[in-house]
């Protein structure tokens, strides 16, 4: 396909934008019409982008510049995530319960079969930390019964072990040797990150548009959802 010097120069202006705001939305006139109504800068684009090992989704109204999962230039690589969710000298139990308190969070907000996969408007941080524990504890109690669990998927008794080791308490404690510490840390980098909105003089969490989207058009089609429940141990129910 043959394409104009002009539509090349558009489309690197989108690349650009995309890197900087990680997100194209319709007040930026000029370039979400160029994105949207013509299909030579927006197949640019895209080419671009899976050049910078990225992907670039249209959700609703809102054009979003997603990193791929191996990206650790543009996201984040396991090591700079453990040093921002985790304490310092975190070891590999810290950094997985990181990641089973997001997987978590994800489905408890997520798995509506109706024309949203959302299920709740909030969820309390008290609540969030109850589901937590139970989670865990149901998972260590399925991997007695079928070893496969652990083997082929999460170890349960590694990290409810770790997070049976941190400190409980009643008042706000936000040290990441507490378990609220812990899961204030991670609510605080999804917040940062625009997915979550966390609202910490309410101890509440809420869903963004932008996450909302992404689990609506991305990450929820049923085969990526029940990749999620299976990481977790959950039986998938078509």
């Amino acid at each position: 396909m043959n394409y104009s010097l002009e539509e090349i120069r558009i489309s690197n202006r989108i690349i650009y934008y995309l890197m900087k705001k990680r997100e194209l939305k319709e007040d930026e006139i000029a370039l979400y019409k160029y994105y949207s109504e013509n299909e030579n800068v927006q197949e640019l684009v895209k080419i671009s982008a899976d050049e910078l090992n990225c992907e670039v989704k249209k959700f609703g109204t809102v054009v979003y510049f997603i990193p791929k999962e191996d990206n650790d230039f543009l996201g984040y690589s396991k090591g700079e995530l453990k040093s921002v969710l985790c304490k310092s000298g975190a070891n590999e139990k810290d950094y997985y319960l990181s990641q089973f308190v997001i997987m978590t969070l994800i489905v408890s907000f997520y798995g509506a079969t109706g024309l949203s996969s959302k299920c709740r408007e909030f969820l309390k941080v008290g609540e969030f930390l109850n589901i937590i524990a139970e989670k865990l504890k149901e998972g260590v109690e399925r991997s007695a019964i079928n070893k496969d669990i652990e083997e082929g998927g999460i170890a349960f008794s590694n990290i409810l072990e770790k997070f049976e080791s941190l400190k409980g308490s009643e008042k706000q404690n936000r040290s990441k040797t507490t378990k609220e510490g812990f899961v204030n840390t991670i609510l605080s980098f999804l917040d940062n990150q625009g997915l979550i909105d966390y609202i910490q003089s309410d101890d509440m969490i809420k869903t963004t548009k932008k996450l909302d989207y992404f689990m609506d058009w991305h990450l929820l089609n049923r085969k990526n959802y029940n990749r999620v429940v299976e990481a977790l141990g959950e039986e998938v129910h078509e």
